[in-house]
């Protein structure tokens, strides 16, 4: 039987795209949620940044930067863009929708990665995870969150909030 966690994790980003179609097309967005939300969202894509500036992705268990604190900076960040673009729809149907998307495949996708880095990592995983690491620290580097293609989350989030701004606009 094939892992849920698994299939879920893998299609995250194009159920994201079919989710977030719905929830713009639901969305009821003002001026004042737009107010409260980019600020949600843009910090949330903020922390992605800081977490993906600082994380070289299946070569090592990071624990630099936002790592230092969290065990997935990177989905702590996308949470926090969900919770913002829900606040900025001013919709509870988008906010269920959000909840309903985030709980999923967040939830799956941390499932299936903290797995896999047990299994590939062993102990360093586990001591990382009981707060006992004793990692490599780094400065955060715009060119590494630059290669693991940061970009593209930073340009779904102007295009999402843009895409908001001009459906208040039309009103």
């Amino acid at each position: 039987m094939p892992d849920l966690a698994a299939q879920l994790a893998r299609l995250r980003v194009p159920l994201g795209f079919v989710f977030g179609a719905v929830a713009l097309w639901l969305a009821r967005p003002t001026w004042t949620a737009l107010a409260w939300g980019v600020p949600l969202a843009v910090a949330g894509e903020g922390l992605r940044v800081w977490a993906a500036g600082h994380v070289e992705k299946n070569r090592e268990v990071t624990q630099s930067g936002p790592y230092r604190w969290m065990g997935h900076p990177l989905y702590a960040g996308s949470t926090l863009m969900g919770i913002g673009f829900a606040v900025a729809a001013a919709s509870a149907p988008v906010a269920v929708l959000v909840a309903v998307y985030l709980a999923g495949t967040i939830g799956a996708a941390i499932r299936t990665e903290e797995r896999w880095l047990a299994a590939r990592f062993g102990n360093e995983y586990t001591d990382y995870r009981g707060g006992h690491a004793r990692g490599v620290s780094r400065r955060f580097s715009l060119e590494r969150a630059w290669r693991n293609r940061e970009y593209r989350a930073v340009a779904g989030v102007v295009a999402v909030l843009a895409l908001l701004a001009l459906k208040v606009a039309a009103r």
